[in-house]
């Protein structure tokens, strides 16, 4: 069995089947999907960091958000572009290069959950307990929310990857445009019913929880609001509360398509257009619907406009 492991170190990914005559139109697109994502997420982090008037825990916790969608267009985007202009026999990838694609695959599809979930904690803090926001959401408590977000996202990842790098495999086709866990775990000839299980599990436990809690913190948010009558107050609430359910709702219906589709084969072509979208569409729509829909960022976007402009 080493052998035959040792033989298949190369992998064959299949990619999409995209005609020769459409591959350059296909790269085009996701040329510029990608680069509008990496722009619009780098300017974000760049106002951010550099405008004082920003550096307050809810624009901290932001960071995490286009950070994060960085990391998974980044993952995929680039690879796969050179794959669509390449011949479908021809689309290689060693099993090291896999493992490690589909590790940061993961760990940004875990991080979109935890991160909205530490965002929410968040607005609960500024909404219900407004007098209290200072001395509970200090920098200590900013730093310890990103690091427990990003460090389960990590660690769960890691015994995961772990579980399927443990088998040997007899395959050497990647059944998707890039690599996953489900993919690599499919390729061993051995039973992986405790990974398939596992990642299945993992996936509605991380995808409840973070309904269930985002949920929950609405529900707290509307009481208060109703309770205060509060016109300030609600119309606070109803800005960034929106903003945020807007980027959960997205993340969800995207990742909940690719993650179910996996473990139906009749749906494939649907599948891995499915999953190329979870890794496209929050990122691009993210810094869209969360930056330019928050007064501050918004304003400090079109300060650099004009002064890009006067100084033209």
């Amino acid at each position: 069995m080493d052998n035959l492991t040792f033989r298949n170190s190369i992998l064959l990914v299949e990619g999409l089947k995209v005609t020769h005559q459409s591959s350059y139109l296909v790269f085009i697109v996701l040329f510029l999907a990608y680069m509008f994502a990496m722009v619009s997420n780098i300017t974000l982090i760049f106002l951010i960091s550099t405008e004082k008037n920003l550096h307050d825990p809810m624009h901290f916790l932001f960071c995490n958000l286009p950070v994060n969608d960085i990391i998974g267009t980044t993952v995929i985007l680039p690879r796969l572009m050179q794959d669509i202009l390449r011949e479908t026999s021809e689309r290689y990838i060693t099993y090291v290069e896999c493992v490690i694609q589909a590790y940061f695959v993961h760990v940004f599809t875990a991080a979109c959950h935890y991160v909205l979930m530490i965002m929410a904690f968040d607005r609960y803090v500024a909404i219900c307990n407004p007098l209290r926001y200072t001395t509970i959401m200090t920098n200590k408590m900013v730093v310890k929310l990103s690091a427990s977000a990003w460090g389960l996202s990590v660690l769960v990842v890691t015994i995961m990857l772990g579980l399927t790098v443990r088998l040997p495999h007899c395959r050497s086709t990647i059944e998707n445009p890039f690599c996953d866990n489900a993919s690599l775990f499919k390729l061993s000839c051995e039973n992986a019913s405790i990974n398939n299980v596992f990642g299945v599990v993992y996936s509605v436990i991380a995808a409840g929880l973070s309904a269930v809690s985002i949920f929950i913190t609405y529900v707290k948010i509307a009481t208060v609001c109703i309770s205060s009558k509060n016109k300030a107050l609600n119309s606070k609430a109803i800005k960034t509360c929106s903003t945020h359910l807007a980027v959960y709702v997205i993340m969800f219906v995207s990742g909940a398509i690719f993650i179910f589709l996996h473990r139906f084969p009749e749906y494939s072509e649907s599948r891995k257009l499915g999953s190329i979208m979870f890794h496209i569409v929050p990122p691009g729509l993210n810094p869209l619907v969360y930056g330019l829909q928050t007064k501050e960022i918004r304003q400090k976007i079109v300060q650099v406009w004009c002064r890009k402009i006067g100084y033209s």
